[in-house]
């Protein structure tokens, strides 16, 4: 399970990644990339703070191994989605400033 969530996550890192990419390099002006941009970066951020929640908010799971089990993968889920979020941050912070 750990394996499919880390495949998750690098399949929405590279597809954010490409869909900024894919901004960057259309036919466009500056600030209307850089507004799009910024829009779209919002509306993952968003999106993500809602999984984050959705995530520790999951306690209807019965208490077994299943649920310790569930538990820590939803903590990395968290981690590795607050890295996400942070870095979206960084860019929406740094498309700003341009």
């Amino acid at each position: 399970m750990a394996k499919g969530g880390n495949s998750f996550f690098a399949f929405l890192s590279g597809a954010i990644i490409g869909g900024i990419f894919g901004i960057l390099y259309a036919p466009d002006k500056g600030s209307n990339t850089r507004d799009k941009l910024s829009y779209n970066l919002d509306k993952y951020r968003s999106k993500l703070e809602d999984i984050v929640n959705d995530l520790v908010e999951g306690k209807e799971l019965v208490e077994s191994e299943a649920k310790q089990e569930g538990e820590k993968i939803i903590s990395d889920a968290k981690v590795k989605a607050e890295k996400l979020l942070d870095d979206v941050n960084g860019l929406i912070d740094q498309i700003k400033a341009n």
